[in-house]
């Protein structure tokens, strides 16, 4: 096998090596074989490439078109012309299946279903990881750099794993990158002629010097692996579930089915709105008599920065063990019942927020939890959630009149200036149509009620679970314009129209009313999951509004009418109590995207958080990632990979003949004098070769044997350029190694690393980029005058 042949092979494989961390990600891991196999034709393709040889941008191309084919073949047969060739509609396909995966990869919990779109997602990242690494390592020779997109594979693994990447995945990744660059050093290796062994010596023969990178190599390798072995135990594990940005746990549906587990702010909701089957969250045994107005809240989101809304960073102290402080701005006149709730979630249900109904005034929980007395909510610490808890809350039913609500005072300077801000991304139509809305209100409590009665009465809004008008401040406005959504939509809008009104608000997360059993208990399943505005009014503290149509039950403060009339509320809708209380938690049968359009499937509630970016698509969250991380990594790198590169060609050359001893030698004394001036020691161009080298040696101190070395490379440059015949000179990459060794002797460790990773020479590469420029700007000038001829005629 050839060393080009060699270095692909082992490319592959230190590429499926890498992704072999994403295997804990879904189940099954058959999609692991067909990209082994694809990957396998994409190398294969370049190697025949090489082989041809083709040009290096020609390879890669091909490459390029290959990988295509593969995944139109495997994923988009029946878009593609003749069932092989991608078009317009085989990648408007690839778009749709990409969204589709993440949205796969924000709706399940790890394992994660194989579905359509993942798959597309992991095999299509395996094969463009997979070019870049062959492309570098192969084509470029270069395998160092191609370090970098393995790096960025193992990344992904280790931040979507739900613990961490486990040791093993690590070591795995490590050994297919050594095995990568120790197959790269026998091919360089292998181009001086054979590596002899002890055989070949006499005894007590010292081994030649071509054996040492061997085992230099054997013992690097040996080291990287104990390190591979020794870190990932000091790694912090990266907590959270596909695309849990907040560092939140997902947990594990029964049996691996990859359900939904959790309500999390930063995790996309609107999938969870369409899911089939309802499965039960908890069971709530509460002393209210009339179960609408129980509503647990988890967080809030108080924080808008024009993308999404999302709670504020704040300290968490202990949970106190006695009653909670009064809840901010309640007032001693306003009417309050404290009532107990005893809640029990279920075994997957991994929430790092307990669920309460809002204000607490006490709870019961054993664990690890702390308080954040701002938002007066109870966090999980050291990996503590709500996994199988039974808890106890005793809260506060606050009853204010509308009387009250409509007398009471500006809130303080602080807090209406922290719970009015808007982003300047907001559109101006937010803030106009609240204003319409609103037109001739007298205080701010009128201005909130017409506000809710706009959504769920006048406004002509729909609810609708497939919408995609997203979550940022365009989705507000979209949402405003095309009057449909779902609670995420309607409470976001709301909260923005009340503080561009000047009314504090903030969004709340958590469940609406669940079922009530026969039991007595209060089923509260998935689909309860909502999402509603908070408004502050001074007096009353932290009021719940509920703009939502269909969803949860409007308060009896906002709608002080209700007791005179005897026709059914239409703010109120429902959460009406069933004559006849059900013994299941909800409809968990099947039902079709259609039926959900038209509320046909029960209690339908989204999972009560936002989505991540403005159109709800986040498909391409994981190759940004990627990309962004390669930039990052490669871009501060840039010049030390380019002079890596340049020293490994110069210094690789054969010349061995006399047609090709001129441009060596050349090259050996470009790399001498770049290595010079990177350690201080500029080029002067004015010189002879032999008064360069004196003043290389002079300037660099050098010692007797490098400077010998470096006299030596500068008489072999002479020779070359002068001598009618040039003849090769043997052991001249050695001199020149020799000579950069006593260039780094003398110079301090400042100027070693800045040789290292800014080298000063890398600015060539800015002057061939100008000289190349100026040849086309010459040649342009050229063809002009030459088409305008010798002469010009006059009429």
């Amino acid at each position: 096998m050839s060393g080009r042949a060699r270095l692909a092979l082992c490319a592959w494989a230190a590429t499926l090596m890498t992704a072999c961390a994403l295997l804990p990600l879904v189940e099954p891991v058959s999609w692991i074989v067909q990209a082994a196999l694809l990957l396998g034709v994409q190398s294969g393709v370049g190697a025949a490439a090489r082989r041809v040889p083709l040009a290096r941008p020609v390879t890669v191309a091909l490459q390029v078109l290959v990988t295509l084919v593969l995944l139109t073949l495997v994923f988009a047969r029946a878009h593609a012309f003749a069932g092989l060739f991608p078009g317009p509609d085989a990648f408007r396909f690839f778009a749709d299946l990409l969204e589709r995966g993440g949205n796969d990869v924000g709706r399940y919990a790890i394992p994660a279903p194989l579905s359509d779109g993942i798959r597309l997602m992991l095999v299509g990242g395996v094969l463009v990881i997979g070019l870049l690494v062959d492309t570098l390592a192969v084509t470029f020779r270069s395998a160092a750099p191609a370090g970098l997109p393995l790096l960025a594979l193992y990344s992904v693994a280790a931040g979507l794993s739900d613990n961490g990447v486990e040791w093993l995945w690590f070591l795995l990744a490590a050994a297919g990158y050594l095995m990568l660059l120790l197959a790269e050093g026998r091919d360089r290796l292998a181009q001086w002629g054979r590596v002899f062994g002890t055989a070949a010596r006499g005894p007590g023969s010292r081994p030649p010097g071509a054996a040492a990178p061997v085992r230099t190599g054997r013992r690097i390798g040996a080291v990287a692996l104990g390190i591979a072995l020794v870190v990932p135990l000091g790694l912090p594990s990266m907590n959270g579930g596909l695309l849990d940005a907040a560092g939140s746990r997902v947990g594990r549906g029964t049996g691996g089915s990859g359900t939904i587990s959790e309500v999390s702010p930063l995790v996309s909701l609107q999938d969870s709105l369409n899911v089939d089957e309802d499965r039960q969250v908890m069971s709530v045994r509460t002393e209210l008599t009339d179960v609408t107005d129980l509503y647990l809240r988890i967080v809030s989101l108080d924080e808008f920065d024009g993308t999404t809304w999302k709670p504020s960073k704040r300290s968490h102290t202990a949970v106190p063990q006695g009653p909670f402080p009064t809840p901010p701005g309640l007032g001693p006149g306003v009417g309050r019942t404290e009532v107990g709730t005893t809640i029990s979630t279920a075994d997957w249900y991994g929430q790092d927020w307990l669920p309460m109904p809002y204000p607490p005034s006490r709870v019961g929980v054993s664990g690890n939890w702390r308080y954040e007395p701002v938002g007066m909510t109870v966090a999980g610490a050291g990996g503590q959630d709500t996994r199988g808890l039974t808890y106890e809350v005793r809260s506060l039913l606050v009853q204010p009149t509308p009387e009250q609500l409509a007398g009471a005072p500006r809130p303080a300077p602080a807090l209406e200036r922290e719970y009015t801000e808007l982003p300047d991304s907001l559109p101006a139509v937010v803030s106009r149509t609240a204003r319409e809305v609103t037109e001739g209100a007298d205080n701010a409590y009128e201005r909130a009620v017409r506000l809710q009665e706009y959504f769920t009465l006048t406004g002509g809004f729909e609810y609708d679970t497939e919408v995609a008008v997203g979550s940022g401040a365009q989705g507000i406005a979209r949402f405003l314009r095309d009057k449909q959504g779902f609670c995420m939509h309607f409470s976001f809008a709301m909260a923005s129209m009340a503080r561009s009104l000047g009314i504090p608000a903030r969004v709340a997360v958590g469940f609406a009313p669940g079922t009530p059993q026969a039991d007595g208990s209060v089923a509260v399943g998935l689909r309860d999951a909502h999402a509603w505005p908070e408004l502050y009014f001074e007096g009353v503290g932290w009021t719940r509004f509920e703009p939502t149509p269909s969803r949860g039950s409007a308060p009896a403060y906002t709608v002080p009418d209700a007791a005179d009339s005897s026709l059914p509320d239409p703010a109120r809708p429902s959460r009406a109590a069933p004559d006849q209380p059900s013994a299941e938690p909800s409809r968990s049968e099947s039902c079709t995207a259609e039926e959900r359009k038209l509320e046909a499937c029960g209690g339908e509630s989204p999972q009560a958080a936002p989505p991540t970016d403005d159109d709800d698509r986040t498909w391409y969250v994981v190759p940004a990632w990627v990309l962004a991380g390669l930039a990052l990594l490669v871009l501060p790198l840039a010049p030390m990979l380019w002079r890596m590169r340049i020293r490994a060609v110069r210094l690789g050359a054969h010349g061995r003949s006399e047609a090709d001893a001129a441009p060596y030698v050349l090259s050996l004394w470009d790399e001498l004098s770049d290595t010079a001036w990177d350690h201080g020691v500029p080029p002067d161009e004015s010189l002879s070769p032999r008064g360069a080298a004196a003043r290389i040696v002079r300037l660099g101190r050098l010692d007797p044997d490098a400077a010998a070395s470096v006299h030596r490379v500068a008489d072999a440059v002479e020779q070359v350029l002068y001598a009618p015949r040039p003849r090769p000179v043997a052991g001249l990459a050695d001199e020149v190694r020799r000579a950069v060794a006593g260039l780094r002797a003398p110079v301090g460790r400042r100027t070693r690393l800045r040789a290292v990773l800014v080298p000063r020479s890398a600015v060539r590469v800015v002057w061939a980029v100008s000289a190349w420029w100026s040849g086309v700007r010459e040649r342009v000038a050229g063809m002009r005058l030459a088409g305008r001829g010798p002469f010009r005629q006059r009429g």
